[in-house]
C-alpha cells in the first residue's frame, strides 16, 4: 500500500461525520427560518383595548366576551401575518356558504347604478328587534366574497337582516352605466343604500359594518352629516389605515413586503379599470385614452393608479387632495354612536405608525372603543388549534358579540333615550337630569 492510499483511508472516516453535521447545520437553519417566518415563538394574548371608563363599555366587555379573551390562531401558521393575509386573500373562508339574496338596483343623480344585495334573517333577533346590518366590503370586493357570505351567514342566524354593497364597478357581470366607478372614500353609493333601507323598513335600526376600505367608506358617511347617524345602533370598521395620505408614503416601503402588497393591488385595479374601460374612458378623446390607458399599464403602484384614474372621477385636482378629501380621519371625530376600531398588529397593509390615529380617538371620545390583535393579518383572524382553521373567525364572532351587546343595552334604555344617535352612558333621560 503506497503513501497516497494510507493517506486516504486516514481521511475517509472523517468525511461522513462531516456531512452529517453540514446536514444537522441546514436543518437548523432551516427551522430557525421557519419558526422566524411563521412567528411560531411570539405568544398569544386577548386584544389591547383603548377605551374609557363608561357604563356602556363595562356592559359591552363584560356581554362580548371575544374582545377580553385571548385570541387563539392557528398554531403552525396562524402568527403569521403573511399567512392570515394569503390564506383570506385565496382562499377567503373555510366552507363557505352560500346565503340566498335579492339584488337591488339603485339609479345615482349623475347616471350610475349601484347595486347591493339584500339577505333577510333566518332567526328572531334575541332583543325581539328588528336589526339590518349595512355593510361595506373591502377593496373591490363584493357580496359574492367569500369572507362576506361567511360573515352574512353568520349575521342572519343571529337575527340580523343584512345589506351588503356592492362596490361599483366590482361585480364582473355588471356593466357601468357612467363613466365612474368606486373610489377610497366616496360615500354616495353606500349612502343611497343605507337610505334604502331606512324607507323600506321604516322600524328598523342599524348596525353599520365596513372592513378595510369600507371602513374608510362607513366612518366618513357617519362623520360627513349628523343625520347620517339616525337610527344607528353602532358602528364597526375592520382593518382601516384610517389616512392615504399618511399611508401612501409606508406603502411604498419594503418593510413587511409591503410594496409587494401595493403592487399585487394595483395589479388587481388594473383588471376591474380595463374591464370596464369602454363605459370608464366613454367621451373622451382618442389621445386623452390612449394617454390615460398607457399611464394605467405602466403602474406599479396603487397610487399611481389613483393619481392617473380614480382622482379624476370626482374632479379632484391633486392626489394629495384627493386622499384628504376621502381619508376618514378627517370626519371620524364626528362619529358619536358607540364604534368599535379593530386591527391587527401584524397587518403587513396597515403600518404601525396609522394606529395612533384610533388610539387617539379611543383616549378623547367615549363612544369609541380600539382593539388591537397581536395577530391576524389583514381580514384573515382566522381561529384554530394546530393546522385547520375553523369556518367562523375572530373577526366575524367580535362583530356580531359586539352587535348583540349594542342591542341588548338599547334595549334597557329610557324609550327617550333610544335611536337618537347618542351614546349616553348613564342611565335615565336627558331631561330628568335637567
Amino acid at each position: 500500500m503506497n503513501a497516497q492510499d494510507q493517506d486516504l483511508q486516514t481521511i475517509s472516516p472523517e468525511l461522513p461525520a462531516m456531512f452529517d453535521g453540514m446536514k444537522l447545520a441546514a436543518v437548523a437553519t432551516v427551522l430557525y427560518i421557519i419558526v422566524r417566518c411563521l412567528n411560531l415563538k411570539s405568544p398569544t394574548a386577548p386584544p389591547d383595548l383603548i377605551y374609557q371608563d363608561t357604563p356602556l363599555n363595562r356592559f359591552l366587555l363584560k356581554s362580548c366576551p371575544q374582545l377580553t379573551k385571548e385570541y387563539i390562531p392557528p398554531l403552525l401558521w396562524g402568527k403569521s401575518g403573511h399567512l392570515q393575509t394569503a390564506l383570506y386573500g385565496k382562499l377567503g373562508r373555510v366552507s363557505s356558504p352560500h346565503p340566498c339574496g335579492i339584488r337591488k338596483y339603485l339609479p345615482m343623480q349623475d347616471g350610475a347604478t349601484s347595486t347591493f344585495d339584500l339577505f333577510e334573517p333566518l332567526a328572531d333577533h334575541r332583543t325581539g328587534g328588528d336589526i339590518t346590518m349595512v355593510i361595506c366590503p373591502g377593496i373591490g370586493n363584493h357580496s359574492e366574497k367569500h369572507y362576506i357570505r361567511t360573515f352574512v351567514d353568520y349575521s342572519q342566524r343571529e337575527g340580523y337582516r343584512c345589506a351588503v354593497l356592492n362596490h361599483l364597478g366590482a361585480l364582473p357581470n355588471i356593466e357601468l352605466t357612467s363613466p365612474r366607478m368606486f373610489t377610497y372614500g366616496c360615500t354616495w353609493e353606500f349612502s343611497a343604500m343605507v337610505g334604502y333601507i331606512k324607507k323600506a323598513y321604516p322600524q328598523t335600526q342599524l348596525i353599520v359594518v365596513g372592513f378595510s376600505l369600507g371602513g374608510n367608506i362607513v366612518c366618513k358617511f357617519l362623520g360627513e352629516n349628523r343625520t347620517n347617524q339616525e337610527r344607528v345602533l353602532c358602528s364597526v370598521s375592520v382593518c382601516q389605515g384610517y389616512s392615504a395620505l399618511r399611508a401612501q408614503e409606508t406603502f411604498l416601503q419594503w418593510d413587511q413586503c409591503r410594496r409587494f402588497y401595493n403592487f399585487l393591488m394595483a395589479d388587481n385595479m388594473k383588471k376591474i379599470i380595463l374591464s370596464h374601460r369602454d363605459s370608464l374612458f366613454a367621451g373622451s378623446s382618442t389621445k386623452r385614452i390612449e394617454a390615460d390607458l398607457s399611464r394605467l399599464y405602466t403602474s406599479t403602484s396603487i397610487m399611481q393608479i389613483d393619481d392617473n384614474i380614480m382622482r379624476k372621477f370626482h374632479g379632484h385636482s391633486s392626489l394629495k387632495e384627493y386622499y384628504e378629501k376621502e381619508s376618514c380621519v378627517h370626519y371620524i371625530h364626528n362619529v358619536n354612536v358607540p364604534l368599535l376600531l379593530v386591527n391587527s398588529a401584524d397587518d403587513p397593509l396597515v403600518h404601525d405608525s396609522l394606529l395612533t390615529i384610533p388610539r387617539t380617538l379611543a383616549e378623547k371620545k367615549q363612544n369609541v372603543v380600539f382593539a388591537l390583535t397581536l395577530h391576524g393579518g389583514h381580514l384573515g383572524f382566522f381561529e384554530g388549534a394546530v393546522l385547520f382553521p375553523q369556518p367562523l373567525t375572530w373577526m366575524d364572532k367580535v362583530i356580531v358579540g359586539y352587535a348583540n351587546a349594542m342591542c341588548q343595552w338599547d334595549k334597557q334604555k329610557p324609550p327617550c333615550q333610544k335611536s337618537t344617535g347618542s351614546p349616553l352612558a348613564e342611565g335615565g333621560c336627558a331631561e330628568e337630569k335637567a
